[in-house]
């Protein structure tokens, strides 16, 4: 134990006598003196700020460029039914909450049952079949074959009526 003892105190002298604290920061010292001789000036005045101007984007109502324009016949333009509406009474289902341009057919699948497409969209793979609803415009799709689904939306004319506009939904390969 003694042994130990000494064994450590002279390990830790000879430590402190490798230490001479003059000669290794001698250039932090010289550095030091030149920052304190250095004369008090004035700061530095702060650069001048501008204010942010908000920007208005007034374009969100027009037509995206990315989709082709649309021409309107007015004289030969289809002309709505009162005898056609939605039914505003029935529950709405889950994907009548999207667009229905952001679905695209991926596969089918067929059972006792009957024959499910396999639409993908809305953040997932959704399985639909007919009589279900898609799409903001009260979408029904009326049939499902294994290259598309057909939809029949129920729009407004613009003049009070309605009207029935047929849909397709083709299926996309390699996806």
């Amino acid at each position: 134990m003694r042994l130990a003892r000494v064994l450590c105190v002279s390990v830790m002298l000879i430590g402190l006598a490798g230490c001479d604290g003059d000669k290794e920061f001698s250039d932090l010292s010289t550095f030091m003196e030149e920052v304190r001789a250095r004369p008090v000036g004035t700061i530095e005045a702060l650069p001048k700020f501008w204010s942010y101007e908000a920007f208005t984007y007034n374009a969100a109502s027009l037509r995206s460029p990315f989709q082709p324009p649309i021409k309107i016949d007015l004289q030969n333009r289809q002309k709505g039914s009162r005898l056609v509406a939605p039914d505003e009474n029935r529950v709405k289902q889950f994907l009548e909450g999207f667009n229905i341009e952001t679905f695209e057919m991926v596969g089918t699948i067929g059972n006792g049952s009957g024959t499910f497409a396999l639409l993908r969209g809305a953040g997932g793979v959704h399985r639909v079949k007919v009589g279900d609803y898609l799409g903001r415009n009260n979408g029904r799709i009326v049939s499902v074959s294994d290259g598309q689904v057909d939809v029949i939306e129920i729009v407004p004319d613009g003049e009070g009526a309605w009207l029935e506009r047929p849909r397709s939904i083709a299926l996309k390969e390699r996806s």
